[in-house]
């Protein structure tokens, strides 16, 4: 018989936030501003605050003005690169065209936002957040939703620590905290593993449309001065993804002669043999591209999910007891390619009722307002504009999908309206794949170590680390599925798909076993929502561990 686990530590504070991203802190600031006698804490899972957070980034400050008016007057602050130019093309295989600014519609225009490191923003909101009295925990992964009897929400609890890999306890197994607040809000990012649970108990996704969803790589290089433009940011779609693949690039000029270069594939793909880290790779290569890496060093690299729907699958946000915010709820635009300026916006607004509903003792009820509020607000505006674009461009393919995208922005800038309604966006990525046999397999180059890589030297750059006799925290439901369909049907795409080399399909006495390199994973998520049979669950490892980007 197992031996019972001891009892939980507890602690009551007012509010619970979980993620110190920028949704998460600027809510704490927000509850702080409001009421100075707030007990407010904020959990991370990442060794220091900033260590998981990976974005482009260029950073609309219209959420920062809101939060602390007068930044830009005090020192220390990370906005250090304002935009100078905005530069979009077209690439084909052998050149690029140029798309005059004048097309793009106004809010597609970067005057007045800064290219940043969203990680440096985080550091910088957490020292905000601190000097107002936050108490912030980083290195503690929320493992757990904590219930009432009546089912509502009353705090989490942290990951146990010192678990053996079969699961029992170790010798320096200490028990996990619960922390019980009067309300919790949910700030984890792109399909976190608490807001799923929370979604699926409360339906919080009915009436909406699937969650849609892209993979986000990027690097951050050091550039000859002479390769490099202070504030340049640089968008492009086309080659090498193929016109029914989704996806697009982004080079930003940063200061110090750094240059951050992404990739972004939408998961939406059909083809299985595609591999989005690899056409990352072929991408530097493009005579348009492949100048700026001449003579330079790749310093760091990293992957994320990035939450593609819009208003059409923004899930209900309140629930009993707490809210989702930020990218847990899925507040990206995806032409602007831009969501920190909505988390931030986002994290206020529920602070702002949850200081309240606590100033109405209130506690661990439904605060609907939450979610009646959001439409109606800067948020909603912003995504409502472009809520086409992502299913025109999944429905007709990139050069029709972007071309009426773009008119379609315009419209609903000029008029107010668009000539197609609402669209919906139907199946969801993982559904989109199809089998094995209507593909050929993609003949990938070899890296050369000077412009492109291998996933395990790029994976050595992210700082990842897990111990390795934990439980593996990407759990798989079913091992038989996983042979008989993701490999026989799919030819394997977990193996493809995963940007940090964690899945691999190995022979062993002439048959496939699936092995899993958990130390690897950069906590992108891609296998939660692109396998095909929903097999694979990614779930918090022991707190503190996964990537530790520095300046990403």
């Amino acid at each position: 018989m197992a031996e019972a686990l001891p009892e939980r530590e507890s602690m009551e504070v007012d509010v619970v936030i979980v993620g110190a991203g920028p949704a998460g802190l600027s809510a704490a600031i927000r509850l702080k501003q409001i009421n100075e006698n707030l007990v407010v804490v904020v959990l991370e899972k990442g060794a220091e605050v900033g260590a998981h957070i990976l974005s482009g980034a260029v950073v609309d400050p219209v959420g920062i003005d809101k939060l602390l008016p007068g930044w830009r007057e005090e020192g220390g602050h990370p906005f250090k690169t304002p935009v100078t130019k905005d530069k979009f093309q077209f690439l084909g295989p052998a050149g690029a065209l140029s798309l005059p600014n004048f097309l793009m519609p106004p809010l597609m225009n970067n005057h007045g936002n800064y290219i940043v490191s969203l990680g440096n923003v985080c550091r910088w909101l957490a020292e905000k957040a601190e000097a107002l009295g936050v108490e912030i925990y980083p290195g503690f992964a929320a493992s757990e939703i904590l219930y009432d009897d009546n089912g509502a929400v009353i705090g989490i609890a942290t990951g146990d620590m010192g678990v053996e890999r079969d699961g029992t306890p170790g010798p320096n197994f200490t028990r996990g905290m619960a922390l019980l607040g009067k309300y919790v809000l949910i700030g984890e990012g792109v399909r976190g593993s608490l807001a799923k649970q929370l979604i699926r108990k409360f339906g919080l996704d009915e009436g909406r449309e699937p969650q849609k969803y892209g993979i986000g790589l990027k690097e951050l290089w050091q550039v000859k001065p002479e390769h490099h433009q202070p504030g340049l940011v640089q968008h492009s779609f086309g080659w090498p993804l193929d016109g029914k693949t989704g996806g697009g690039s982004f080079l930003y000029h940063l200061e110090d002669n750094q240059v951050a270069v992404g990739f972004v594939v939408h998961l939406n793909y059909k083809n299985p043999y595609l591999s989005p880290f690899e056409e990352f790779q072929r991408f530097k290569t493009h005579p348009a591209i492949a100048p700026t890496f001449e003579g330079a060093k790749r310093i760091s690299y990293g992957a994320r999910a990035i939450s593609e729907g819009g208003l059409q699958s923004v899930p209900k946000l309140s629930f009993p007891g707490g809210a989702l915010i930020g990218c847990s709820a899925g507040f990206v635009n995806v032409p602007r390619i831009k969501g920190s300026h909505n988390a931030v916006l986002s994290g206020m607004m529920a602070a702002d009722r949850v200081a309240e509903a606590i100033a109405a003792e209130r506690a661990n009820d439904e605060i609907a307002e939450i979610e009646s509020d959001w439409r109606d607000s800067a948020i909603g505006r912003d995504l409502k504009k472009v809520r086409n674009v992502k299913p025109l461009w999944s429905r007709l393919g990139t050069l029709a999908g972007i071309a009426l995208g773009g008119l379609d922005m315009w419209t609903n800038t000029l008029f107010g309206f668009s000539v197609f309604g609402t669209m919906k966006h139907g199946k969801t990525d993982a559904a989109s794949l199809e089998p094995a046999d209507k593909y050929q397999p993609i003949d990938y180059p070899k890296p050369d170590g000077v412009l492109t890589f291998d996933r395990l030297s790029s994976v050595f750059l992210s700082n990842t680390n897990h111990e390795e006799d934990q439980p593996v925290h990407l759990k798989v439901a079913d091992m038989d599925l996983q042979k008989d369909s993701e490999w026989a049907v799919f030819a394997g795409p977990s193996s493809r798909y995963c940007p940090a080399g964690v899945y691999e399909w190995v022979d062993e006495g002439g048959e496939k076993k699936f092995v899993i390199n958990a130390q690897n994973c950069v906590h992108c998520k891609t296998c939660d929502i692109k396998d095909p049979n929903q097999n694979i669950n990614w779930v918090p490892p022991q707190g503190g561990e996964g990537p530790v980007y520095p300046n990403m």
